[in-house]
């Protein structure tokens, strides 16, 4: 069955889908899109080192992303700079930088496009396997954690009152991002795998009433988002990663119809437990 190219990338598909459901609202509670864009582009000057090491393509973009996620804390800490002006600086340099890299590697044939937008149909048994072992460890630490992460993304100073680690949760969540990044790259590209975050979890959001909810809804559609754009894709010949976005931005505009939702968020959820209890 995995001989199939189209199989091949269905599996892998929804083995992201279902990882970056949960990740995904994090980064919405967080408000932390911009950042997620900013790790995402990283992820070219993590190839371009890849190359010239002549290492693994995931393992040069997770040491990467770790390596801007650390100077943008240590960054942080001096205050010189405001937190958007830190991430619009190294996400545009990462991503020039990587590029400019790349275009002296005349030794090395290069496909641009693939690293930018994805390069689903292409997907390898190995490939495979880096995205159900990432996406495991991934989901088995997010589980672990769901509730310190949780309590941090509501207040960090209640999160310490309850002697939680607020600071450790964020390099946690940082370290998280990155093996998600490195393990997407191939199936949606650098330039869009901040859509897969995004788009299903701001989908969700309309219509789960626990944090919990929204997670698991969140993977859900992605994998509706995964299965559509692929089908999309090869019946109307276009790309497979902007397929696939292009897919959960339909849902997602569906979703926009006046229909009886409600938005979810830990604070909201916090409130309604509270109110609960007395």
């Amino acid at each position: 069955m995995l001989d199939d190219f189209f199989t091949r990338a269905l599996i892998a598909g929804i083995g992201l889908a279902i990882t970056t459901g949960p990740l995904g609202c994090f980064i919405i509670w967080r408000r932390m899109a911009y950042f997620g864009d900013t790790m995402a582009h990283s992820a070219l000057l993590g190839v371009a080192l890849a190359l010239i090491l002549d290492i693994n393509l995931m393992i040069g973009v997770f040491a990467v992303a770790v390596a801007i996620s650390a100077i943008l804390l240590l960054l942080q800490k001096r205050h010189s700079l405001s937190a958007d002006s830190l991430l619009g600086i190294l996400s545009h340099a990462t991503l020039s930088l990587g590029l400019v890299i790349v275009a002296f590697m005349t030794w090395v044939r290069v496909d641009l496009l693939s690293f930018l937008f994805g390069d689903l149909l292409a997907v390898s048994r190995l490939d495979i396997a880096f995205v159900y072992g990432g996406g495991i460890l991934v989901l088995a630490l997010l589980a672990w954690l769901w509730r310190p992460l949780l309590a941090a993304t509501l207040s960090e100073d209640i999160a310490q009152a309850e002697g939680l680690n607020p600071a450790l949760s964020r390099i946690i969540f940082m370290l998280l991002l990155a093996i998600v990044i490195a393990i997407s790259m191939k199936i949606v590209g650098i330039l869009l795998i901040t859509s897969l975050l995004i788009i299903p979890a701001a989908t969700a959001r309309r219509f789960a009433s626990t944090p919990e909810q929204m997670a698991i809804i969140a993977s859900v559609i992605g994998v509706f988002g995964v299965i559509g754009g692929l089908y999309g894709s090869v019946e109307f010949d276009t790309p497979s990663g902007p397929s696939i976005v292009v897919a959960t931005l339909a849902i997602f505009i569906l979703s926009l119809l006046p229909l009886h939702r409600r938005e979810t968020s830990p604070k909201r959820t916090a409130d309604n437990e509270q109110s609960s209890r007395s």
